[in-house]
């Protein structure tokens, strides 16, 4: 009679350690997401050789959420030097390039990441365009940065003047290629790697990658 009760026993303690796992693994986050996996996410990037565009693929990796390239109506001169004074212009007097690209449901997501490189110092004019257009009051803003080795320049600041009513996370800035000397996508291989690591840093410090699936197993 005794073994009977002990092997009883013994099923019910197992089913529970089953069901007790099975809720376990529904609890934790989707691969590649941290803890931010209920929150909506929104990363806009522009990049003119692709370096942005690999920090922008390497953010939607750990975090996930809607990944949209920013273009415009009339793109760019392929020719450098010909962007280059397209861009003073525009900076020069205000110009802001009509926008192909259109976001639907903005103010369905909670954080947005907003991707860029540095042109001339300054904030791209389409992503003063963007910023203009679209109203994220209330939203997390988190700003993005590759360059050509001079730093972001005053492009974190004037996207916090552009967004007064949004609270603007610290930024991430890591150098990119240079097209003026005819280095282009410079963010690949070991690079790659160590820019992945980087940006790995940087999430855990905002916030928003607070734990990875690795820690939970």
């Amino acid at each position: 009679m005794m073994r009977r009760i002990d092997f009883l026993s013994m099923i019910a303690f197992v089913a529970v350690c089953f069901l007790s796992g099975a809720a376990w693994s529904q609890q934790r986050p989707a691969k590649g997401q941290g803890l931010r996996a209920e929150k909506k996410i929104l990363i806009v990037y522009l990049s003119r050789t692709n370096n942005t565009k690999a920090v922008a693929d390497i953010i939607h990796e750990k975090v996930g959420g809607i990944l949209v390239a920013l273009e415009l109506q009339t793109p760019y001169p392929a020719d450098y030097h010909a962007t280059v004074q397209q861009v003073v212009r525009e900076n020069e007097t205000g110009y802001l390039p009509p926008l192909k690209t259109v976001i639907d449901g903005p103010d369905q997501y909670d954080f947005v990441f907003v991707g860029f490189p540095t042109w001339d110092m300054k904030l791209p004019p389409p992503m003063k365009s963007f910023l203009h257009h679209y109203s994220f009051r209330g939203k997390t803003i988190i700003p993005f940065n590759t360059n050509g080795g001079y730093g972001p320049g005053s492009t974190f600041q004037t996207v916090r003047e552009l967004c007064p009513q949004s609270t603007v996370l610290q930024g991430f800035s890591t150098r990119g290629g240079s097209e003026r000397d005819g280095q282009l996508l410079a963010i690949k291989d070991g690079t790659a790697e160590e820019v992945r690591t980087e940006v790995d840093k940087w999430l855990r410090t905002i916030g928003m990658l607070k734990l990875s699936v690795s820690q939970l197993q």
